[in-house]
């Protein structure tokens, strides 16, 4: 179920949320840190009694309200716990860095609002970038998990080699897709509902043969995700929405 539709009693045009790894179930009372103190009391103006929405990215949501509105310290005491179930599917994209950061960031945040569970960066024989630090990655996903009002924050991993990758102890099913002109079947009729899911997506320059070789070695279905070439930020992205609609 995605998770625009949650089960609770908030007006969401609204809501405000913010993400807390901190925070911990049964906490009673919260302290932020100076700089969301300042945000929080500084530029949101919020004062006293104010009410505070507070998720640590595992599924909970605190409502809280101001006790002590400084800029240096911002307490709240938490008036309200509410745990939402995980989904019954789970979305991992492996996707090569694009050249341009911009692109993989857009799609980071669109990901995020759609609701993916985790991002693994791998680097190809035809990737452009070779090297991509994941540190405001984090801090895009965050913010479109707060933007969209998702309670879970997506995980993102460490880059990998893509040989590294597919030899390593996945679980559920597991596709590639490729622009090569081999036999593939259609990503939206082999998904399954309920189940893990995960997807390799190439640079713009593609998987090599090699490459392609290696995966379907590993058990990986070659798949198309459509009749048109993508670009590797929409094709990751077209993955993850087509996953997400099957398991609305």
């Amino acid at each position: 179920m995605l998770m625009w539709f949650l089960k609770h009693e908030l007006n969401f045009k609204t809501m405000q949320l913010f993400y807390n790894s901190d925070i911990k179930q049964g906490a009673t009372t919260f302290f932020f840190d100076k700089e969301e103190s300042k945000h929080i009391v500084k530029v949101l103006r919020k004062k006293e009694s104010d009410k505070i929405f507070i998720t640590n990215g595992l599924g909970f949501l605190f409502e809280s309200e101001i006790i002590l509105a400084s800029e240096k310290k911002c307490e709240v005491k938490i008036t309200k716990e509410t745990f939402q179930e995980p989904d019954a599917f789970y979305t991992h994209i492996a996707v090569a860095p694009t050249k341009m950061n911009d692109r993989l960031e857009w799609f980071l945040e669109k990901a995020t609002e759609i609701g993916i569970h985790e991002i693994t960066p791998i680097i190809c024989d035809h990737s452009e970038r070779k090297v991509y630090k994941i540190d405001r990655a984090e801090k895009i996903i965050q913010a479109a998990m707060k933007q969209s009002l998702h309670y879970y924050l997506p995980k993102i991993n460490e880059p990998i080699s893509l040989s590294q990758f597919v030899k390593s102890n996945i679980d559920g099913q597991k596709f590639i897709a490729h622009c090569e002109e081999t036999d593939k079947k259609s990503f939206q009729k082999e998904i399954a509902k309920n189940e893990k899911v995960t997807i390799l997506i190439g640079p713009e320059g593609d998987f090599s043969a090699k490459e392609i070789n290696l995966a379907i070695a590993n058990q990986f279905i070659p798949v198309t995700l459509g009749n048109t070439r993508l670009r590797t930020e929409t094709a990751a992205l077209v993955a993850c929405h087509t996953i997400a609609l099957l398991n609305e």
